[in-house]
């Protein structure tokens, strides 16, 4: 194994991190686009798709996650795959959730052995960290996965597409259908990279009214009863949070915002769906309305909050890569200036992607430590929680990057003198809020001078820590076996931490 600059151990021969911008390349080479030759692409089961294809041992399958928790269309193909004992799969899926726990066997039995993905949560997250897959994992992050399709460092072998809507010649769309979920960003590497792609749809229709998915790129399409269900489609919370200090945290944050004299005319914002996240943006719409400013645009996963600052004309668009609730898909669907992103035009390290146009993102965090170092990937037990997704895309593009967190949590400190994972550089994190004070990153000295006649509350992130361990007591070191059980991925391609097996809790 080697070191990495953040101290992290990496097996070899993978990249170890240096600072963020270290493998990016200024001339990139990217695949060629491929396209299909078929002209009669319906098939009447997925088992004729796997004949037809010729899915084999040792394939890679992409999915993308805009069903999330809702998905039917991962659990299919990993039927297929069961029932034909293939062996050495790897599944290349954007998010993998607690509804793909059928996928469990299926890496015990070695069916499938290597996942990339960028979120992980669940079953399968709990068997990666128990030692069953075969390979480590690799966590990437949004635009991290667009980088590698694209670049040809993932080589997809098939791509099953979950489309809401398609005609049989492979156009479809997110925005209609009883399983509607929004933009389809994140499968648009997949389709245009992948050596094989299947539309998978529960409603066939003789012309899409809104093309996101093109028939040019599709080889096969598969009416199915059903891809999913639409009440697991659905995630995050569509209400701000009403607990006393996520709202003093939520407060503090938009005045911190305030302060630093970004609530101006052409604002561009990122938050996430969270209670939290949810209160900051309410309090950043009312300085909004307050100064009678109108923000450019806020990006990433949009929420029913985000669509009311956008018909209220707090913005003027919103750039979607996927939709979190029933209201945003509606919005999609109608509102002209409710447009789509892919994976590659939110995050992706090369051209200028919506990310690094963010005056300020705001986010959140299982653990930090002293160095601003954010872990969004495991608890404080080494199980995987989750993963990066656009963390730390965000985190590095944002002007300003806000942490929002509680200091403790169930009985925890969130800012430790060390975190279990890193996730996301610290670097990349500017400011840190929590009840009990914020901490400003040492290297944005020009914040600091910026804050200087601040009437909120500033700490170091050493008095912090020192507070927390006041109240927690000292965490004991955790203990974690010798088994490299993932990898976790930077958005540049380099390697930022190694998650080790999880040796307690043992079944």
């Amino acid at each position: 194994m080697i070191k990495n600059s953040l101290g992290r151990m990496i097996l070899k021969p993978f990249i170890p991190y240096d600072k963020p911008d270290s493998l990016i390349q200024k001339n990139p080479r990217f695949m060629k686009e491929v396209y299909t030759t078929n002209t009669n692409k319906l098939v009447k089961s997925l088992s004729e798709v796997f004949d037809k294809i010729n899915i084999k041992d040792g394939m890679t399958l992409g999915f993308h996650h805009h069903l999330r928790n809702g998905d039917y269309v991962l659990n299919m193909v990993a039927e297929e795959i069961k029932k034909r004992n293939l062996k050495d799969i790897t599944i290349a899926a954007s998010g993998i959730f607690p509804v793909h726990e059928p996928l469990v066997s299926l890496i015990k039995n070695e069916n499938i052995a290597m996942i990339y993905s960028n979120y992980m949560n669940g079953a399968v997250a709990k068997a990666v960290s128990k030692g069953y897959l075969k390979h480590p994992a690799i966590l990437d992050t949004h635009g991290g996965r667009a980088r590698a399709i694209e670049t040809g460092e993932l080589i997809i072998d098939v791509a099953f597409i979950a489309v809401p809507t398609s005609d049989k010649n492979g156009n479809g769309t997110g925005a209609f259908g009883p399983s509607a979920c929004g933009s389809l960003g994140y499968a648009m590497s997949d389709m245009k990279y992948a050596k094989n792609k299947v539309v998978i749809t529960d409603n066939l229709v003789n012309e899409v009214p809104r093309i996101e998915i093109e028939a040019k790129y599709i080889d096969y399409v598969l009416k199915v009863d059903k891809i999913g269900d639409q009440d697991g489609i659905f995630s995050g919370t569509t209400r701000p949070t009403k607990d006393p200090v996520q709202l003093k945290i939520a407060r503090n944050t938009a005045t911190l915002i305030k302060d630093l004299d970004l609530i101006k005319e052409g604002f561009s914002m990122q938050t996430g769906a969270g209670a939290t996240s949810l209160a900051v943006a309410g309090a950043i719409r009312s300085l909004m309305v307050q100064n009678k400013v109108i923000g450019s645009f806020a990006s990433g996963g949009i929420t029913a909050y985000l669509v009311d600052m956008l018909n209220n004309h707090l913005f003027e668009n919103l750039y979607d890569v996927q939709c979190f609730d029933n209201v945003a898909i509606e919005s999609y669907r109608t509102n002209p200036k409710h447009l789509p992103l892919t994976a590659s035009s939110y995050a992706s390290v090369y051209g200028n992607p919506i990310v690094n146009k963010l005056d300020v993102v705001i986010l959140g965090a299982t653990e930090i430590d002293k160095d601003f170092n954010c872990n969004v990937t495991t608890d404080s037990n080494n199980i995987i929680i989750g993963g990066s997704g656009g963390h730390s895309d965000a985190a590095y593009g944002a002007k300003i990057t806000i942490i929002t967190t509680n200091l403790i949590k169930s009985r925890l400190p969130i800012i430790k003198k060390e975190i279990t994972t890193v996730t996301t550089p610290g670097e990349s994190i500017d400011v840190i809020v929590t009840e009990r004070g914020i901490a400003i990153n040492p290297l944005r000295k020009d914040l600091i001078e910026k804050l200087k006649d601040s009437k909120l509350i500033f700490k170091t992130i050493d008095e912090l820590i020192e507070i927390a361990e006041k109240i927690t007591h000292k965490p004991e070191p955790l203990k974690k076996g010798g088994k490299v059980v993932a990898l976790v991925r930077y958005r540049d391609g380099s390697f930022i931490d190694s998650i080790y097996q999880n040796i307690t809790d043992n079944e």
